[in-house]
């Protein structure tokens, strides 16, 4: 029996789009092309007229091969158990067909594979082909649930902390949405990159979708970041271009020189040091970095349903989105002004709690007049909240707001918390900032070194 097909059937006879949601059936629940095709067209039907359901005849005549089946009777709850109970049995059996079950088992041996690996891949079937029976949870019956995944957290095995270099932030929490923004070409995407590869070197899978960046200016910047942070040479204040820190004569440790990486120009010693630097770089970068970027050939679909499948197929712990606005928004079913970009915002939030990431999206702050002082120096300020551009969306789904702004000619920033869902608005860390040789470290890092140093 095709229950997927009768679940369709059902849900267009009603007029009930929302079945599908409720009864957490996805498109991985359709098993063949058909009910594919036809749920992917009841889904782009609701959405572009405002949730309702397409009618028999709409459907028959947009989807080749659907089968018309009148009064399906059997209730949703039971269809979607036996729709769920036919994924569940074909995942498994895909893990053997596919070699992954082996593959894995011989990858990690016995106890790895059974401890962890097996456990893990369970329960993502058992979420995936899980049937919603109730709404919501119940605060007075619900205790047990709650008091379990307490228990689950206390362990470390509910959700996942990436500590942030800078104290301001403090961490990423996984299941929740960061929006990094500030003016143009003021280091929104050093910054950004700076915590994911710190997240990397806490063992995270890190997702990069670059929309504007290439590759390979963008692996420059993590080389760089990366050698700087094992101290691969050390450089003087004097020598590094920067006029307020001339005179101070201050060793510092540093990383490669990013306008030598770029141009290929590297000395010979330094070429030789960098290529053994990368092949050695799984000496301390426990987790992985991936970077999707703009020139990439293949990179065709940035779509919120591309990224689903992007972290599933990477497992992603820890997502970048540079910049937020680049992504193909979704469809404005609201017909508000905007509605597309908020729309999105509002899928980007709920991927974060589904596939249990952390996600970092970059976006503009408006262009507002800057204070200098009375030497023609520019003051350091965070943008406001208000100054969100793009949409007004991702301030209010962002779990965290944070603010940056840098001062390259003086070699100094500040990140700072404009909004917290648990705290933290106002705080602020001052950093040096001279990212073309690696140094983007908080100003507690170095205070001995910068005895005096008095900007």
């Amino acid at each position: 029996m095709q229950y997927s097909k009768l679940f369709l059937n059902k849900l267009i006879e009603e007029g009930d789009y929302s079945a599908l949601a409720r009864y957490n059936v996805s498109l991985d629940d359709m098993h063949n092309d058909i009910d594919r095709n036809t749920y992917r067209f009841i889904e782009q039907y609701a959405q572009e007229n405002g949730g309702k359901t397409p009618s028999y005849a709409v459907v028959a005549d947009s989807v080749e091969g659907f089968e018309y089946i009148p009064e399906v009777s059997d209730s949703y709850a039971y269809l979607s158990r036996q729709i769920k109970d036919f994924t569940a049995q074909k995942s498994v059996v895909d893990w053997f067909e596919s070699g992954e079950f082996e593959r894995k088992l011989n990858e990690l041996g016995g106890q790895e594979f059974v401890n962890n690996w097996l456990p893990t891949a369970l329960e993502s079937v058992r979420i995936r082909t899980s049937v919603r029976d109730e709404m919501g949870t119940d605060v007075k019956k619900d205790i047990d649930k709650f008091l379990d995944e307490y228990e689950r957290r206390k362990r470390g095995e509910s959700f996942r902390i990436w500590k942030s270099r800078f104290a301001a932030i403090g961490e990423y929490m996984s299941g929740n949405l960061y929006v990094v923004y500030g003016k143009s070409g003021r280091g929104k995407s050093i910054i950004t990159l700076e915590d994911a590869l710190y997240a990397a070197m806490q063992g995270a899978n890190v997702l990069i979708w670059s929309l504007e960046m290439p590759w390979f200016e963008l692996m420059v910047r993590a080389y760089v970041s990366l050698s700087e942070e094992i101290g691969i040479t050390t450089t003087s204040t004097d020598k590094i271009g920067i006029e307020a820190l001339e005179g101070l004569n201050l060793d510092l440790t540093a990383g490669f020189d990013a306008h030598d990486l770029q141009r290929g120009k590297l000395s010979e010693d330094f070429e030789k040091a960098f290529k053994t630097f990368v092949r050695g770089l799984d000496t301390f970068v426990e987790g992985s970095i991936v970077v999707r970027s703009v020139d990439d050939e293949e990179f065709n679909d940035r779509s919120i349903r591309a990224i689903y499948a992007d972290i599933d197929k990477l497992e992603a712990d820890y997502v970048v989105i540079d910049p937020f606005y680049y992504l193909e928004y979704e469809k404005n079913t609201s017909r508000t002004t905007g509605g597309d970009a908020a729309n999105t915002s509002s899928k980007l939030r709920a991927l974060c709690g589904r596939k249990d990431v952390v996600v970092v999206a970059i976006t503009q702050a408006e262009e507002t007049k800057e204070d200098e002082n009375e030497d023609g120096q520019r003051e350091l300020e965070l943008p406001k909240r208000e100054d969100v551009t793009k949409t007004k969306q991702l301030l209010q789904d962002a779990y965290q707001l944070i603010g940056v702004d840098t001062n390259w000619r003086e070699g100094r920033g500040i990140v700072g918390v404009m909004k917290g869902r648990s705290g933290g608005e106002g705080n602020v860390t001052e950093f040096m900032y001279i990212p073309q040789i690696g140094i983007v470290k908080p100003m507690g890092l170095g205070e001995k070194a910068l005895k005096g140093f008095d900007f």
